[in-house]
């Protein structure tokens, strides 16, 4: 049984980055979506796709998650750094006055809040803060 479902994401997109997958295949949930969405709108992932699950699989039908993995154009890495904040057994929470910086700007860190998953930018700007799920850059 999986205990933390958005560690087992990053892990995933971590493993593939460090064999220069150009995809890679994760179960779906909604938090996950919201994640993959965020780190399109920021440009840290080309794009992903929603594929619907058979239940003759094994794995039950509730489909997977496939992300397209961004490199720069001479083939470096464009995420570095995929990091769990929050954890199920100890989660963090920050005020919107309160969200750290990632790396003066050049990162982000990924939220949920009451208005969806929002990265810091995004939730500084709508004025809302939330826990902070992970940080990437």
């Amino acid at each position: 049984m999986m205990t933390d479902p958005i560690a087992d994401m990053l892990t995933r997109m971590r493993n593939a980055l460090r064999i220069r997958r150009k995809k890679v295949r994760i179960p779906r949930s909604r938090m996950k979506l919201g994640i993959a969405e965020v780190m399109k709108r920021e440009g840290y992932v080309l794009d992903y796709r929603q594929i619907e699950g058979k239940l003759e699989e094994g794995h039950g039908g509730q489909g997977w998650i496939e992300i397209d993995l961004k490199y720069g154009p001479e083939g470096e890495d464009v995420l570095t750094f995929l990091h769990r904040s929050s954890k199920p057994g100890r989660r963090i929470y920050s005020k919107v006055d309160a969200l750290p910086p990632v790396l003066n700007g050049l990162g982000i860190s990924i939220l949920s809040t009451s208005l969806g998953i929002l990265s810091d930018r995004e939730a500084r700007a709508k004025r809302v803060g939330g826990e902070i799920l992970c940080t990437v850059y």
